[in-house]
């Protein structure tokens, strides 16, 4: 899905501004390993205050109504998951930020999720940056599902269209995304 909830106009800015901040086209090495044409950074755009405002607005539009927190993998995730928590709370939803650690911590209670923890088996939301294989989501899925909790929804801001989706779908998630990279890259060409 690419269709985002939010005001027309907002989500045109946020296209434009992931357009001209986030995205280049060149000889890319990705994390993943594979080569690209196309690379997309968003944190240009998720690390602004109004940039993290349209995205976070776009995103909430995206979870769960049942969800008691969104969590993502550090660092892409780091804004996100805060700025939807914010956006939740101004519209009086009470929803917690937790942030999955790429290793468990090497100190004190070794913990591998930041945030304030829900009770088991609750249901969370994972957000991303930007899905190309869906390695780091499923990453972040997997710690919150050995930690007790239930995920069946990623959000992405941006969906490579590069395998994602049938991995996300392998392991019974949804996958929305606010923008297809074809989308992102046709508008640099307009």
């Amino acid at each position: 899905m690419s269709e985002s909830s939010i005001v027309p106009t907002e989500r045109q800015n946020l296209l434009n501004r992931l357009a001209t901040l986030a995205y280049k086209r060149g000889d890319f090495t990705l994390a993943s390993g594979r080569k690209s044409e196309h690379y997309v950074n968003c944190k240009p755009v998720s690390l602004s205050g109004s940039g993290l405002a349209l995205i976070s607005r776009a995103m909430l539009t995206h979870v769960e109504a049942n969800a008691v927190a969104v969590a993502g993998l550090t660092l892409g995730a780091d804004p996100l998951v805060s700025g939807v928590a914010m956006a939740a709370a101004d519209q009086g939803r009470d929803l917690d930020a937790l942030i999955v650690r790429k290793e468990a911590k090497g100190h004190g209670t070794g913990a591998w999720l930041e945030g304030p923890l829900p009770v088991p088996g609750a249901l969370i939301t994972v957000l991303e940056d930007v899905v190309t294989t869906g390695g780091s989501s499923l990453k972040a899925v997997r710690q919150l599902r050995d930690a007790g909790y239930t995920v069946h929804r990623v959000v992405t801001i941006v969906d490579r269209e590069e395998g994602g989706e049938a991995a996300m779908a392998a392991d019974d998630l949804e996958l929305i995304s606010l923008y297809k990279l074809s989308e992102i890259a046709a508008i640099t060409q307009a």
